[in-house]
């Protein structure tokens, strides 16, 4: 008989060296294994200089009594030193959001829809009232309500937030918007982005639009009344704020049933600073009628250079062709087109309006 006849599988035993049993294999894999997990812990355990720069930044602008990123920020006047009211939301030294709000006259309230898109994207934001209403400090001098007064305490705010080139991006919307690009004209080397939302290029485009194409989408009757009542400068007449509301605000300010307007944006309108919002838009909601009728930045947008998105609606009180053109006269300008939105796309055309945003910022940022 063959003399080698064991059976397949009695290798294990053969003499020690002549093949690795595998006990010895297996101790060898589990010590390799072990070894690889020592190097990843080691690794693992390696101090986190990113983590510490963020601890640094926290430190930085830090208070003795935090504050929930509430800070009360001086602004010279020509006769007095006044605060206004700011209050940061979240935390990237690379990615810091300055959010403008509309009227003019309208405290930050309804922007507050941002909190549940820009913390997630790890987007750093501040909301900020203008001088007179809001949480900031109240005056009742109307001589201040000017571009030129308005430009200058946004600058005010930005140094005070230690906002620069690096980081800036300037986001406002209607009004604000109007503020944004007039900043940039004059302050554009502190800013990295700009978003002009929902705003047209002067007074005369924006009375074109509201009365040649808005209004006589209204019912001929309503519109008979809000006219007869305009006429006689009735603007107080519950009437005329029923009409409105229902025929104009539902349609072109926010498509959402009036019961339904999200909390925030009710409580932003009730504390609406009316004396301002009269010399600055006028009385009427269906032009301007105040100092913003005059005003005109068509020739100048030329002179706008950082990278700017332009934010139209299909609903829009802002025609939107018109936003459109804004953009490709800046010299690097995007458009973002809501079709189901309106005045208040970060409501009534929600997602896509804030995934525009973000992206556009991410984008702007990835250039460094």
């Amino acid at each position: 008989m063959n003399s080698n006849n064991q059976k397949p599988g009695n290798e294990i035993n053969q003499m020690p060296g002549s093949r690795l049993s595998p006990v010895w294999f297996y101790l060898a894999l589990v010590s390799l294994s072990l070894s690889f997990v020592f190097i990843f812990l080691n690794l693992c355990w390696q101090p986190n200089h990113d983590v510490k720069k963020s601890d640094d930044y926290f430190d930085r602008d830090s208070l003795e009594v935090q504050t929930g990123g509430v800070k009360m920020i001086p602004v010279l006047t020509p006769t007095w030193t006044a605060h206004v009211w700011t209050k940061r939301i979240g935390s990237n030294p690379k990615i810091k959001v300055l959010l403008l709000a509309g009227g003019p006259g309208i405290p930050h309230d309804y922007l507050e829809a941002f909190e549940s898109f820009f913390p997630r994207a790890g987007i750093e934001f501040y909301y900020y009232d203008e001088l007179g209403f809001g949480n900031s400090d109240k005056s009742e001098d109307t001589s201040r309500y000017n571009i030129g007064r308005a430009v200058e305490e946004v600058e005010q705010v930005r140094l005070e937030l230690h906002l620069d080139k690096d980081n800036f991006y300037l986001l406002g919307h209607s009004w604000g918007g109007l503020l944004a690009m007039e900043y940039a004209l004059k302050y554009q080397n502190h800013i990295k982005g700009l978003i002009v939302s929902d705003m047209c290029s002067s007074g005369a485009e924006f009375n074109r639009y509201v009365q040649n194409v808005l209004a006589p989408q209204m019912p001929p009757k309503v519109l008979d009344t809000l006219n007869e009542l305009e006429a006689k400068r009735d603007y107080e007449n519950p009437k005329y704020t029923s009409l409105v509301v229902d025929n104009f605000y539902t349609r072109f300010i926010c498509r959402l049933p009036f019961s339904k307007w999200p909390e925030p944006l009710n409580r932003a309108f009730s504390k609406l600073n009316q004396p301002y919002y009269r010399v600055m838009q006028g009385p009427s909601e269906f032009g301007f009628l105040g100092r913003l009728r005059s005003w005109d930045i068509r020739s100048r947008l030329k002179g706008i250079n950082v990278p700017t998105l332009m934010i139209g609606a299909k609903y829009d009180e802002m025609d939107p062709a018109n936003i459109k053109w804004m953009s490709k006269q800046v010299t690097k300008g995007s458009y973002l087109f809501c079709a189901t939105g309106s005045h208040l796309s970060m409501y009534d055309d929600q997602r896509y309006y804030m995934n525009g945003v973000i992206s556009f910022i991410n984008r702007v940022n990835q250039q460094e």
